[in-house]
């Protein structure tokens, strides 16, 4: 097991998403299984979101036809949790404490993982308690002085103040002075409102973002188109090698062992350029369906974080912002993409109307090229 390990070949029973087959050579090797492989994918994207959480996610695979494969039984949210952990599904491996490369195909990119591991772990949430209230920004911010959570606790039996956990075995500095600073929710709450106001934007700018989707998304179109031909040519390549081999094996110019083997092979590398044709498909419908929500709720999160319960709020936080922590008095926080995108094109805007010097270049950090953020299609 370790040296087919070595060699790159998951050495044991096939995970969920995957099939055991015999591989060119003779031995067994892991292959997509073409019924649940395309629901692993789209397990990874939903979840990365950060708008689901694993109980709903699970719910949503488990609608979508995520199912044991010998038994047909309903997959728990513990093996979605399994699966939302499991590395094997980028193509790498560990075994015997070893990272390894494998040779079979990945499921999704190691990207896309690690973006799921980061909305898994959460913010610091190893070093939040569990609080028994529902405090809006709970284990939402760290201390910029020792990493330790923000936490909530109700004072007069009425006030919230937030405070840093400060537990000196977890984290650096002094936690005595951390324990000592307190601040009111309505702080927070303040501050958090400011910085989501910076993704408010007039109709001019709504224009700008508008029309660089619509540049973006025909570029898109374009590449996708390309892409699908490539793999339909790949694949009908494939199918005339099959049906050409499966004559001389009637012919008796191969054998059967042989046929099979080839067959077996073509036929994967078939169902390969299939998933990718669906994938591509499935992004091109969404595509300008997702930027318009995005520029809805960018427009709006202000308004709506105001109005919100604490748990949404918190929601509503994850999914904009990172990184936040508690620095001399202020929130200091880092927005997700495309929001910072956003952040940015709004603040140009700002800086051109007080200047009231026409600036084009808060669309062109959303025209693609070279160095933009678009999905690969490759």
């Amino acid at each position: 097991m370790l040296e087919k390990a070595e060699q790159g070949i998951w050495p044991s029973f096939a995970p969920l998403g995957y099939r055991n087959l015999d591989g060119p050579d003779g031995k067994k090797i892991i292959a997509p299984d073409p019924d649940v492989a395309p629901i692993i994918s789209k397990l990874f994207d939903w979840y990365a979101t950060g708008r689901l959480s694993l109980k709903e996610a699970a719910y949503k695979a488990r609608d979508a036809g995520l199912v044991y494969r010998k038994s047909g039984a309903k997959v728990p949210v513990s093996t979605v949790h399994s699966i939302l952990r499991n590395r094997i599904y980028t193509g790498w491996f560990e075994w015997n404490g070893k990272m390894i490369q494998g040779r079979h195909e990945p499921l999704v990119s190691v990207e896309l993982w690690e973006r799921v591991q980061a909305v898994m772990d959460g913010r610091f949430a190893k070093k939040h308690r569990r609080m028994t209230h529902d405090f809006a920004f709970s284990g939402l911010i760290a201390c910029s002085k020792c990493c330790c959570s923000v936490v909530g606790e109700i004072k007069k039996q009425r006030y919230v103040y937030y405070h840093c956990t400060g537990y000196a075995d977890k984290c650096k500095g002094n936690p005595a002075v951390c324990r000592r600073k307190y601040v009111r929710e309505e702080v927070l709450e303040r501050q958090f409102t400011s910085l989501l106001g910076r993704l408010h934007f007039d109709d001019e700018v709504l224009s700008w973002v508008q029309e660089a989707l619509r540049a973006s998304d025909a570029d898109k179109r374009r590449e996708q188109e390309e892409a699908i031909a490539r793999l339909r040519a790949e694949y009908d390549r494939l199918q005339r090698r099959l049906d050409t081999m499966y004559v001389d094996r009637l012919d008796g110019r191969v054998d059967a062992a042989f046929f099979d083997k080839m067959a077996a092979e073509w036929r994967a590398e078939q169902l390969r350029c299939q998933r990718e044709i669906n994938r591509h498909q499935e992004a091109d419908k969404s595509y300008m369906d997702e930027g318009a929500q995005i520029l809805e709720l960018a427009r709006n999160a202000q308004q709506l974080f105001e109005r919100q319960e604490p748990r949404q709020k918190r929601r509503l936080l994850n999914f904009v912002l990172s990184n936040c922590t508690w620095e001399d008095g202020e929130v200091v926080a880092t927005f997700r993409e495309p929001f910072d995108l956003l952040a940015e094109t709004t603040a140009i805007a700002a800086r051109s109307a007080v200047s009231k010097i026409p600036n084009l270049t808060k669309s062109e950090i959303w025209l693609p090229g070279p160095d933009s953020n678009q999905r690969p299609t490759g």
